[in-house]
Parts: C-alpha cells; sequence; structure tokens
C-alpha cells in the first residue's frame, strides 16, 4: 500500500501529504530542490466576532407567510435579511525549502509515500552517489522530521529557507530558523468578488492569530552557517530536520506577547525533546503509533500485483477495473488521511483536510457542513479509528454553545442550531454578508441536525454508555430542542419546516427560480434520524420518558415522504420543476444514507423511489457527489452498481482544470478532485468500499451486502458494526467463507443470513454456541472481549 512515483512532482496536488492531525506537510521531492509546504490547523483568518443576527427574528413570520402564500421568489428574497457574515478561511503556514547543490545528472530517481508507516521517501543518485531523504509527521513527539542522507562521506550539501506567504518575518542562527507572522484579519471567500478580498491588520494591535515556526538542523560531519537569511550545510555525511509549529489559538485570552513566549516555550519544548533522542528513537516512536491505527484493518480483493510496478498516476490513468489492488489503495489512502489530519486533541478535518496553499482556498477551506464535513467522517467508525472522530464531537460541544445564542437571537428558539458553514471561531450563524449570499445555500439551520448524528455513531459503534450520558446526549437534546421550536403545524395536521431548502438545488415556478419553500425532504428526514436517536438514547439511559415520548409524537406528525410523478423520491413537499435534474447534491436521500429511515426491508417502495431518484441523477458529478453515490448504491445493495460509481472516482483529473460539477475523480497523489481539491471524496471512497462489505443500519450485522459479482474471492479483517463488534471475514466465489466476531462490548449480536451467507456453526473458545434463527435472523449472546468462528457452507 504505497503511492510510488519515478518523477517528483510540480504541482501541488502531485505532492504527497503528511501529517500528525495538528501540523500538516505537502512533500515534493525534488532531487535538486526540496519544498515542504506546511499547515497547522488553527491558523485561521479572523477572530472571535458577533455573527448573529436580530433582524432574521423579525423577518421569520413574514418569511413564513409568503410561504403559506406559495410566493416562494418573495421568500427566498426576504431570506437574504436573515444572514449574517462569511466564515473566515484556513490558511497556509508557510514554505520550507531545501535547495541541494547536485553537479551531475540525476538518475534512479524514486519518491514513495508508504501508507502504513506513515513515511514519505526519496531516492536518487547524482554520478556515484546515492541520496535518500524521509519525511514524517509524528503524533507522539508533535514534531515533524526530515533525515537527508549520502552514500558518501561528506557529499550532502544545502541551502535551507523558510517562508510564508503571510505577513512574517524571520531569524537565523545557531542551526535554529524562526519563522514569526500574523495572519489577515479577513479573507474573502474565494467566490466573492472584491478589491481587497485579504486584510491583514496592525501587526502590534491586530486581533488576529500570530503564529510561529522553527526548524533545528543537526548535522553528522560538515559545516553549518548562515547567509542572505538561509542556513547553509557543506560537506556533511547526513542531516535532520526538526519542525515545530504553532499558533496562539491555545492562548487565546492571554496577551499577546504572553500568547508570543507561550508558543515560543512550546515550540522549543518539542524541539529540544525530539532532538534528544536519537534520530531512529524519533522514527520508531512515530511508525509504531500511526501503524497501530493504520494496520487495524485490512483488505483483499484478489489482486495478483501486476500493476505495483507501475507509477500510480500511471495506474490511474490506465485503470479499467483489473487493477483491483487499486481499489484497495484508495480505500486505505483515505484511512491513512483520516488519521493524518484529525487526531485526538487536533481540530477537524476541514475541506481540504489539513492542507492548503492558498490564502484563498476553495470554499475558504471552511467546514461545510450541509454533507462535506459529515462525509469527512463517514469511514471513522466502521474503518477502526474512532479516536479519529474525536476532534470533530469536541468540536461540536463549541458549536453548540455558539449555536444556543444563535438559536435564541435568529430564531427565537431553544436549544442550538448551525448552518452550512463554520470555522475555527465556531460560527453558527447563517452566512452570506448580510445579504450578498444565497439563500439556497445559507438557508439552512439543520447543521447542528446532522452533526449531531455523529455523537450517536460513535455510541452505537462503541456503546461507551458514559460517554452518552455525559457528552452525546445533552449535545443531541439541545439539538432536538431546537427542531421541537423551528417545526410549525401545516394546517392539514402535519408538522412541517419553514423556511426550508434542500442544500444548494433550486425549483422552478411560473419561469422563477427559488430555493426556499416548506418542509424540505432532507430537513424531514434529518429530523427523523435526530429524533430517532435521541429516542434511543434516552431508552438506553433510563431516562427523560417524558421528553422521548413527546419526540415520538412529534415524529409521527411528520409531513410525510412523498413519490414524484416520476416515481422519484419528492425533493420538496411539493413536485416542483427542479432546476438540474442532474445536481451534485443528493440531499433527500439522507434517510437512506447515511441516514437509516428507509430500508429495502421496511419502505420499499420509497426505497425503489430513492433508486429511481439516482438513476436520473446519473452516476456522474464532482468527487465528494460521487462518493455520497457510491454509499447510497451499497445502501440499495447493488454492489455491480456501487463499483461502476468507486471506478468513477478513479479517473484522473489534471490541476490545470478549473471548477467542474460534472467530472470529478482524482489527481495524481490522489487527492479526490472536485475539481478543485476536496479531501471528502477521499473519506466517502473509503466508507462506501466498507458499506460494500458490512453493513449494521438495520439493528443486525449484514455480510457482504453489496458484492460485485467480479470480487470473487477476498477478505477483510478490522471492519467495525453497531452495538461493539469487529469483524474478520473472508469469501470465495462470492460466497462466505467464514468469519471471526469480536464483541467489544458483550450482548447480543444478531446476524443476518441468506443463500450467500449460511451459517452452520459459532464457536466461542472451542465450543459451539447455541443460537436462534427467526426470519433469517441469526440470533446469539456474547461475552466482552469474546472472539467467535463462524462456520460457512
Amino acid at each position: 500500500m504505497k503511492l510510488s512515483y519515478k518523477k517528483w512532482s510540480v504541482k501541488w496536488t502531485d505532492a504527497l501529504p503528511i501529517g500528525n492531525g495538528r501540523m500538516g506537510a505537502m512533500v515534493f521531492g525534488g532531487a535538486c530542490e526540496e519544498r515542504l509546504q506546511l499547515n497547522e490547523d488553527t491558523l485561521w483568518s479572523g477572530y472571535k466576532k458577533d455573527w448573529n443576527n436580530p433582524d432574521a427574528k423579525t423577518h421569520l413570520p413574514e418569511i413564513r407567510r409568503l410561504l403559506k402564500e406559495e410566493r416562494y421568489n418573495e421568500a427566498t428574497l426576504l431570506c437574504k435579511k436573515t444572514m449574517g457574515p462569511y466564515t473566515q478561511a484556513y490558511m497556509p503556514f508557510g514554505d520550507l525549502y531545501i535547495r541541494f547543490e547536485h553537479d551531475g545528472e540525476i538518475s534512479g530517481y524514486r519518491r514513495e509515500l508508504d501508507l502504513e508507516t506513515g513515511v514519505a521517501q526519496v531516492s536518487y543518485s547524482v554520478n556515484d552517489v546515492s541520496y535518500t531523504r524521509e519525511a514524517f509527521c509524528s503524533y507522539p513527539d508533535q514534531i515533524l522530521a526530515l533525515r537527508l542522507c549520502a552514500s558518501k562521506t561528506g557529499m550532502l550539501d544545502f541551502k535551507v529557507d523558510f517562508t510564508s506567504q503571510l505577513q512574517s518575518w524571520r531569524i537565523v542562527g545557531d542551526g535554529l530558523i524562526t519563522l514569526k507572522g500574523i495572519a489577515p484579519e479577513v479573507s474573502e471567500p474565494n467566490y466573492r468578488h472584491k478589491d481587497d478580498p485579504i486584510a491583514f491588520g496592525d501587526p502590534e494591535n491586530s486581533p488576529a492569530l500570530r503564529f510561529q515556526g522553527r526548524v533545528k538542523i543537526s548535522c553528522q560531519g560538515g559545516e553549518m552557517n548562515n547567509a542572505d537569511g538561509k542556513l547553509h550545510v557543506s560537506g556533511a555525511d547526513s542531516a535532520v530536520l526538526l519542525i515545530s509549529l504553532a499558533t496562539e489559538y491555545p492562548y487565546l485570552g492571554s496577551s499577546h506577547k504572553e500568547a508570543e513566549e507561550k508558543m515560543a516555550a512550546k515550540i522549543m519544548q518539542d524541539l529540544e525533546a525530539a532532538a534528544s533522542m536519537p534520530y531512529e528513537k524519533l522514527f520508531d516512536r512515530h511508525v509504531n503509533d500511526h501503524s497501530a491505527l493504520y494496520s487495524r484493518v485490512s483488505l483483499s480483493l484478489g489482486g495478483d500485483g501486476r500493476f505495483l510496478d507501475m507509477d500510480t498516476d500511471d495506474r490511474v490513468r490506465g485503470f479499467d477495473g483489473a487493477d483491483t489492488e487499486l481499489v484497495e489503495l484508495l480505500f486505505h489512502y483515505g484511512r491513512y488521511l483520516l488519521i493524518a489530519s484529525s487526531r485526538p486533541g487536533s481540530k477537524p478535518a476541514n475541506l481540504q483536510g489539513i492542507w492548503n496553499d492558498n490564502v484563498r482556498p476553495p470554499w475558504s477551506s471552511n467546514y461545510t457542513i450541509n454533507i462535506n464535513t459529515e462525509m469527512n467522517y463517514w469511514p471513522a467508525e466502521i474503518c477502526g479509528l474512532q479516536e479519529c472522530h474525536e476532534p470533530l464531537l469536541k468540536f461540536l460541544k463549541e458549536l453548540s454553545v455558539n449555536g444556543s445564542e444563535t438559536a435564541k437571537i435568529n430564531y427565537g428558539a431553544r436549544g442550538w442550531t448551525a448552518h452550512h458553514n463554520t470555522d475555527l471561531w465556531a460560527h453558527s450563524a447563517p452566512v452570506g454578508a448580510y445579504g450578498d449570499g444565497n439563500p439556497v445555500w445559507a438557508t439552512w439551520p439543520m447543521g447542528g441536525v446532522w452533526l449531531s448524528q455523529h455523537l450517536w455513531e460513535h455510541y452505537s459503534f462503541g456503546m461507551d454508555k458514559v460517554y452518552l450520558r455525559d457528552y452525546a446526549y445533552p449535545i443531541m437534546k439541545e439539538a432536538a430542542l431546537f427542531c421541537l421550536d423551528w417545526l410549525i403545524p401545516d394546517g392539514d395536521g402535519h408538522l412541517v419546516t419553514a423556511p426550508s431548502t434542500s442544500p444548494e438545488n433550486t425549483f422552478v415556478v411560473d419561469g422563477e427560480t427559488c430555493s426556499v419553500s416548506t418542509a424540505s425532504t432532507m430537513d424531514l428526514c434529518l429530523i427523523w434520524d435526530l429524533f430517532t436517536n435521541c429516542i434511543e438514547a434516552s431508552d438506553a439511559l433510563g431516562i427523560d420518558e417524558g421528553f422521548r415520548s413527546e419526540l415520538a409524537e412529534k415524529r409521527r406528525l411528520f409531513l410525510p415522504l412523498q413519490i414524484d410523478g416520476e416515481g422519484r423520491l419528492q425533493e420538496w413537499s411539493r413536485d416542483f420543476i427542479e432546476s438540474d435534474r442532474r445536481h451534485r447534491h443528493v440531499s433527500h436521500l439522507f434517510g437512506l444514507y447515511p441516514g437509516r429511515q428507509l430500508t429495502i426491508d421496511e419502505t420499499p417502495s420509497l426505497v425503489e423511489a430513492v433508486r429511481r431518484s439516482l438513476e436520473e441523477r446519473g452516476d456522474d458529478a464532482t468527487g465528494w457527489a460521487i462518493g455520497w453515490r457510491l454509499c447510497l448504491w451499497a445502501r440499495l445493495m447493488d454492489g455491480d452498481h456501487a463499483l461502476k460509481v468507486y471506478h468513477n472516482l478513479l479517473r484522473l483529473v489534471e490541476d490545470s482544470e478549473s471548477i467542474k460539477i460534472r467530472h470529478g475523480g482524482v489527481y495524481g497523489n490522489l487527492f479526490d478532485a472536485h475539481p478543485p481539491f476536496q479531501i471528502d471524496g477521499n473519506f466517502a471512497a473509503s466508507a462506501g468500499l466498507a458499506e460494500m462489505l458490512l453493513q449494521s443500519h438495520k439493528g443486525y450485522i449484514q455480510l457482504l451486502p453489496a458484492m460485485p459479482e467480479n470480487w470473487k474471492d477476498g477478505y477483510f479483517k478490522g471492519l467495525r458494526a453497531r452495538g461493539g463488534f469487529e469483524l474478520n471475514v473472508n469469501w470465495k466465489n462470492g460466497g462466505l467463507a467464514g468469519a471471526k466476531i469480536i464483541s467489544h462490548a458483550g450482548g447480543e449480536c444478531r446476524l443476518f443470513t441468506n443463500n450467500k451467507i449460511q451459517i452452520t456453526k459459532i464457536e466461542h473458545c472451542g465450543a459451539v454456541v447455541r443460537y436462534t434463527e427467526k426470519n433469517g435472523i441469526i440470533c446469539f449472546n456474547t461475552v466482552k472481549g469474546g472472539e467467535y468462528s463462524l462456520e460457512a457452507k
């Protein structure tokens, strides 16, 4: 499982990503010049400010009156008056350049990224000297390390420079380069046209974030000196560069002077601690930590290895479905990227994970919570990376606190709400510069509702009741309280939401394009999901019986989901004519995935309408939207169609291609291409393939539910199911050959069987386990920590 190339990267989307959740780097791997483009996850523009809009509450009755009168365009325009400011943007930290003094022709060049170790490596020769370098970003030591080696004594000569696109200055000397700077006070979204989109404040008084980075160089042999603001190394045998980055974000509340001192102390503490141990120990600590997470899951789809000597981008360029190991590589790459961009103590992975080189990145590289942030964490639980889910779950507490103010000020409601964008500052109001934005994305107070699903999913996979009681359920309950106040009667005995949008899609009424209506299908499915999760959570905890009953009663009154005149799941409460029949968003299909409201067993007609909707929307879209389609086809248990959609992700996109909404794929480094780069498609690729192999959302475990016809033989190890189970499964000729279930929580295990999944015996510690079978569901009791072997026909 390696990305490998026989040429160095020229474009950012050819470089190889490393990270430890908090710090990240893109490793270019040039022979004559190495570039590490650096990021730190708390370096954002802006500062905490008031984004709520008291006028929104005054306009709400009029918006609802217009909607009741079916004056949709007027309601859409009035929603502009409910907006707040735009979110701020995630910033690039800087670039570390290492220029080598090579006198001769480069030969034997190779670079690679080993997903199992999290190490990026480069090797080549000049004349009769072999040069190697390796880079990694250590989570246990919070250091980025780069080692440079030459095969002959005294043949390593290079210069080191440290720069930033932001306002910055540097200090060089004693084997150290220190970079100090300040982020902009404002970074306008890249889609907003302004003469001055980036605004820096006075460095002495600006409320914007300060940052610091330091590079410490140690050499074996040779000499080191500084000139022209760079460090020069000559005649060395090898060298190690240690890099530490920080911002003052953790020290907000202190003065800038105090924060600078604390930043400097933390940076030097990490550098000195790393420098005090042998490089080999630093390397081993990183590899052991990274591989402990990465190695939890393994997968084989029966490849024969014949494509492994090819460059990774050439494999994508020539992909025709035969290279099943490339399918495996993309699956594991998503897991690798989650480990590298989201670890306990870090901020959540944003639109680009942790890697960004633009001061005005696409869509501000923010947290887009009408799909993209949630998609980033779809593989976390099922793919055995539950710790990597923690940054998002922790962030929800902060967002819910801010969102409670937005709920009260903007809507006069209880609980908490968030809208389609947020940022480092946990922005919770509808964005749009008080009217510059478009209600099609801004008027959507369902962000807290969707994000709360992640709190429940973390519990349902891990079954930790202390976490559920003390942390998750209180946040979920507050999100549900907002929904109780947001729902209104429609006059016909049903509850609806108003104003309501189906994110980023529009409809046409009387020749006018509108986006705001009443009771979009997505709204109803999201609230159904939240209410259902809260009901089950309160039942599991044995609390809030009255609240549980209220949620159940309100859920019963929801406007029913409908099927339109063409047999599709209706996107809005009325059978409107959509502006784009092949729109990238499929928000109205949430109830099938990642929701659980719609299932083939219990709602067959609605699921068939979902299928018809997917067929109409088509298999092609932006990269992330292809990923959602993949997960939906897996839930439809159509493995061949799911694999077809997966293959759409494995198309090479050139970095020069501008924003497109009909042709996603991957870049040369396998980063997902919207285009441009968005990391959510990488995560959806991992989640979707896992969903093809294992499902557990219906109250029982389903093995190999969406197995493609040509995946005849294979296995997976370490995928997780709800209920606290971990599974190892192998199959032959498309049918189950055997399985092991590890019960991490104890309790009843329910397992679905059919003509492909026929269990003949279950054993635990060498003893046969008794089980019952009814309606194709096998049930047996497990003990915590028990391992259960399944034999199959």
